[in-house]
């Protein structure tokens, strides 16, 4: 049997609030691994654990799980051939992509991404690669948590019918109805800075790299005219390629930052994977400064840095973009930006796939304008071109 379903769960065994897990990969020691660390975790539960796509293919609909986390390369069917058809019989399920940092794979991942995958993770070569596997397991549960947090939410606000067998149960008083809720105040909003930008820095995480390619062909006249520079907390192989798809997405060019180079108009600079990129002045220009320190918000590249170091180079002619993410890196960072005069726009909460670094910026109140991801770069142009309402 090819199948390790978890047999010992009944339905009263998981809580209504945990956050159910499918696991599939065809290596046993991973999905060991993998399923010994969720269950560790007080708010989620492996359901079942799984060897190939196929498997998960045929049961997700009996297992109805918030989460899989999907291997690329399996027998039978493979990740990216699964994926479609588990999407079609669970069209609200997140599905995180798990794969070895190879070229091929995060192409593969990519890919997955256009087809509704909603994350990809990098898996360490060995399980002994202690300080990887330690990245690959902080870095796992944190997306379980707050992708599937959001699956969850989904499931809360549309309860399944009651079974019928509960119908014939003495019914209980009728609840007195709870006053509604009042609403949350809007985060406040800032003006916009004095000074037009003359330099646009974004920072993204989870759900990035699709609001990435989607921004960059709706702000052409301002890379023409300004530097660009971009921080997405993402391994090393997976920023090439990602730079490849911002010059296709811009017919602008786009590639990793190379340290000591001249910042220029004209060009997309990314942050290259597991290191820092910042901006120092070289003369009256700008020139990258790649860094190799330690993580910063947990991650490495990190948002912050770039923002701080920004100020440095542009004082408050400068613009930041904070797209969907986990956690709050670039709130710091935007916090400075703000003081300096710049100017910091957050993707909304609609239409971000995580808002965390989004979120963090708009209830700190450093953000001008909180807007959803189509508008955000026709705003980006009007302020380059120096409207500022």
């Amino acid at each position: 049997m090819s199948t390790a379903l978890m047999s010992s769960v009944t339905p009263g065994a998981i809580r209504q609030d945990e956050i159910r897990v499918m696991v599939v990969d065809d290596s046993v020691v991973i999905r060991g691994m993998i399923s010994r660390w969720i269950d560790a975790e007080p708010d989620m539960k492996v359901v079942a654990s799984l060897r190939t796509g196929l498997d998960a293919v045929n049961q997700v609909e009996r297992i109805n799980p918030d989460v899989a986390v999907l291997d690329i390369e399996m027998p039978e069917l493979d990740g990216i051939s699964a994926l479609p058809q588990l999407l079609a019989k669970k069209r609200d399920l997140i599905v995180i992509m798990a794969s070895t940092l190879t070229r091929r794979n995060a192409e593969i991942s990519f890919k997955a991404l256009s087809l509704g995958a909603s994350d990809y993770i990098p898996k360490p070569e060995s399980t002994r690669e202690g300080t990887a596997a330690d990245g690959f397991h902080h870095d796992l549960i944190q997306k379980i948590r707050h992708l599937g947090a959001r699956a969850r939410r989904r499931s809360v606000a549309s309860p399944p019918l009651a079974p019928t067998l509960e119908r014939t149960q003495p019914q209980a008083k009728p609840a007195v109805p709870a006053p509604p809720a009042t609403a949350a105040a809007p985060p406040a909003r800032r003006q916009f800075g004095l000074t037009a930008p003359r330099a646009l820095v974004i920072g993204s995480s989870t759900g990035g790299p699709q609001a990435l390619m989607s921004l960059v062909t709706d702000i052409g006249p301002v890379i023409d005219r300004f530097p660009v520079l971009i921080t997405q907390h993402m391994p090393p192989t997976f920023t090439t390629i990602l730079a490849e798809h911002l010059a296709r997405s811009s017919r602008r060019p786009a590639a990793e930052a190379v340290h000591g180079e001249i910042v220029k108009p004209g060009r997309i600079y990314l942050a290259p994977g597991g290191r820092h990129m910042k901006v120092v002045r070289h003369g009256t220009d700008a020139e990258i400064a790649l860094d190799d320190g330690p993580p910063v918000n947990f991650c490495k590249p990190a948002v912050d840095p770039l923002f701080t170091s920004a100020i440095d180079i542009w004082h408050g002619a400068l613009l930041a973009v904070i797209l969907t993410g986990m956690g709050s890196d670039g709130m710091r960072g935007g916090k400075d930006i703000v003081a300096a005069g710049g100017s910091v726009i957050a993707q909304d909460e609609a239409t971000s796939v995580v808002w965390g670094m989004p979120g963090a910026a708009a209830n700190a109140g450093i953000c001008a304008a909180i807007l959803p991801l189509n508008q955000i770069g026709p705003k980006v142009v009007q302020l380059f071109s120096g409207v500022r309402s």
